[in-house]
């Protein structure tokens, strides 16, 4: 009998589930929802329903004998603090471990440690792990008190600001293309629309990818809101460096994932920043997706020995 092991990257925006089996090899990959679960009541099922969903299309996609089995599955969920906010997914008695996303990032980033891995995607935080002490998490405090550098900080940087000029009678760019963006009437009206959750927050995040486009075509404006959020994931970093340094270790390999660090203006201008900040810090591309990275961490809930490469 054939044993799998499953990863989930349950995200503010999306979720993605693998399958892999006892060699390493990615046998299938599923999406599905949000799992976020801010802002949700106690009974919501949403995280629960999207995992679920993710997983099963990821063993479709497997096209998995009948008689294989997982062998454990691990959920990595963004803001999870040690409890599960509403209904828990169901994997038919399956082991099963709850991590917060910045440890399944971290694992499918960087195999090495001392490490470091900084998500910027509708959220941020950043988070090192130096294989002797406890882990260091800087950030990742919400979208009311944090998430700077994220895609929804940004898009929430550009639209406060074409707001603000509107009181002084002028429409920007980023503002006329948010209402196109949003197809809102003004923005006033976009802003009830998002403080009545007509517009969530894994819309108003997408916004950033026409800001990203804005600053490449010479948006000043957008191009100081691209540079000031990738100092910000640039300063995450550089706590979560200073914290794992040591004398023995020359540099401290440091990757960057999430959906905003798709743009490669953000990616650069992150790592340049980063490294002329410290010499501690080596920018490296993650080896895997944080889906991986849960699913190599379900090798070790079920007792595995992990696969070599």
């Amino acid at each position: 009998m054939a044993a799998l092991f499953a990863g989930i990257d349950g995200g503010q925006s999306s979720t993605i589930a693998v399958v892999l089996d006892e060699r390493g090899t990615l046998l299938g990959r599923g999406t599905a929802g949000p799992s976020d679960h801010v802002d949700e009541p106690p009974t919501t099922q949403r995280a629960a329903e999207a995992c679920e969903s993710a997983l099963a299309e990821a063993l479709i996609a497997a096209r998995v004998p009948g008689d294989s089995t997982l062998a454990a599955v691990v959920v990595g969920l963004s803001g999870y603090e040690g409890n599960w906010h509403g209904r828990e997914p169901a994997f038919g008695g399956v082991t099963v471990r709850y991590k917060h996303d910045t440890v399944i990032a971290l694992a499918g980033a960087i195999r090495e440690r001392p490490a470091a891995v900084v998500i910027a995607g509708t959220g941020s935080v950043a988070y090192g792990e130096s294989g002797v002490r406890d882990p260091i998490r800087v950030g990742g405090f919400g979208y009311l008190f944090g998430d700077e550098g994220s895609s929804y900080a940004i898009a929430r940087t550009a639209l406060a600001g074409a707001m603000r000029m509107t009181d002084r009678g002028v429409l920007t760019d980023l503002g006329s293309a948010a209402l196109a963006f949003f197809d809102c009437s003004d923005l006033r009206a976009l802003a009830r629309a998002v403080s009545l959750r007509q517009i969530g927050r894994p819309q108003l995040a997408g916004f950033a990818r026409v800001v990203f486009d804005a600053a490449r075509l010479g948006d000043p404006e957008a191009a100081a809101i691209v540079d000031d959020a990738a100092a910000a994931l640039a300063g995450l970093a550089q706590l979560v460096v200073e914290q794992l340094g040591d004398a023995d270790v020359p540099a401290i390999p440091v990757a960057f994932v999430g959906g905003a660090m798709d743009n490669v203006e953000l990616r650069v201008a992150a790592t340049r920043r980063l490294e002329s900040a410290t010499p501690l810090a080596r920018v490296v591309a993650p080896a895997f997706e944080p889906a991986v990275g849960a699913a190599f961490l379900a090798f070790d809930a079920a007792g595995v020995a992990r696969p070599p490469a």
